[in-house]
């Protein structure tokens, strides 16, 4: 049997994406993921329609949006609730030629996973290292076991092994604020369908969208050091209390979803790199460009990568990697910097600070405006 030309380290949303895209152009790609299974974990994301557009040239834009739900309006208010502003996403997909929308990430895996063709997947496969030469490049996996291809993708996520190999091993840089996520079926009045919202507070933030299937994903963060819990009594009654005098749509939320659904983790990024290429080793999603949430692009590079990646592989073969790594540096390192920024605002603590800052995102609504069609109008 011919070895797969492309080994995709990583069965995450990007490593998907890719092996989908070379498939589509004729490249022969493998996948390999760590875990025993594609997880039912992850809670929601965000589908800006830069993503939207590459699913849909994919063949697989009708088949996630099943999953979905469309989004119609953002909110962003404060704590209180007082309305700040609101962004049209209607009007935004029918600029650019696809809808914004909502979907839980084991949902889009599953779609993606289903596309591609589950044999090309092969789970519980951890890669710990690869060699190359002038013919090709071989993955090492924790098991023993060694895999020969032409080119290897490193789509392994914030800690990628691939990257740590390829550009030495460094720590996660703590954003600073951990988040907690959640998701939970709320059919409730306060909380109207199609509407994403993002409230701001004192050093926390708060924010909810639908995912499809009658379900709301929500993430809360908060300004605490690294490495924290919550205790014997989970997550749910430290949030309860933290939002407690907050808009009365978060908390109805938090109220709504089960206490294990709930998850908690660190915000971290990694400071944009020059280079993320070594011969036939490339990187892609987390693994390259890995940003902070705020700006809800993270995923969507990923898929941008994706699809970039699969045409310059086209064009130029192994050649064509540098090429992939030209085109996509500027713009996910704009997005990790932009990313970073908007949260270090949103986890203001001084009144005076949060309250300017507040009045300046009531303002600026149209330099908000033109940096969305920037990022998310993009034809890649």
């Amino acid at each position: 049997m011919t070895p797969p030309r492309v080994l995709i380290i990583g069965g995450g949303i990007g490593g998907l994406t890719a092996a989908i895209a070379l498939h589509r152009a004729g490249i022969p790609a493998a996948v390999y993921e760590r875990t025993p299974k594609l997880r039912d974990v992850g809670a929601g994301i965000i589908l800006w329609t830069n993503a939207m557009k590459v699913f849909r040239k994919l063949g697989v834009g009708l088949a996630v949006e099943a999953k979905s739900t469309v989004l119609r309006l953002a909110e962003l208010r404060d704590w209180r609730g007082k309305l700040l502003s609101t962004g049209d996403l209607t009007g935004l997909g029918a600029r650019f030629g696809a809808p914004t929308a909502g979907i839980h990430r084991a949902d889009l895996q599953a779609v993606l996973a289903d596309h591609l063709g589950r044999e090309h997947i092969t789970l519980g496969t951890a890669c710990v290292g690869y060699s190359q030469d002038a013919n090709g490049v071989t993955a090492r996996f924790a098991d023993g076991r060694e895999v020969r291809g032409e080119i290897l993708v490193g789509a392994d996520g914030l800690n990628s092994a691939v990257r740590s190999q390829l550009l030495g091993p460094q720590r996660p840089r703590y954003s600073g604020s951990t988040a907690w996520r959640g998701v939970g079926i709320i059919d409730r009045p306060e909380v109207p369908v199609g509407v994403s919202l993002l409230t701001m507070g004192r050093g926390s933030e708060f924010g909810y969208l639908p995912i499809g299937g009658g379900r709301t994903y929500w993430f809360a963060t908060a300004v605490v050091p690294a490495g924290g819990s919550d205790g014997p009594a989970g997550a749910k009654p430290v949030l309860l209390d933290r939002f407690r005098d907050w808009y009365a749509p978060v908390r109805a939320v938090i109220d709504a979803t089960p206490p294990d659904a709930i998850l908690r983790n660190d915000l971290a990024d990694r400071p944009p790199v020059t280079n993320w290429t070594d011969g036939r080793v490339t990187l892609l999603g987390d693994a390259a460009h890995p940003t902070t949430p705020h700006l809800g692009q993270g995923a969507c590079m990923a898929i941008e990568s994706a699809w970039v990646l699969a045409e310059c592989l086209t064009a130029g073969g192994v050649e064509g990697l540098q090429t992939y790594q030209a085109k996509r540096l500027a713009r996910t390192a704009e997005v990790t910097n932009r990313s970073r920024m908007l949260g270090k605002m949103l986890a203001y603590r001084n009144p005076l600070a949060c309250w300017l800052r507040d009045r300046l995102f009531a303002l600026m609504r149209k330099e908000a405006d033109k940096l969305t069609d920037r990022l998310a109008g993009a034809e890649v």
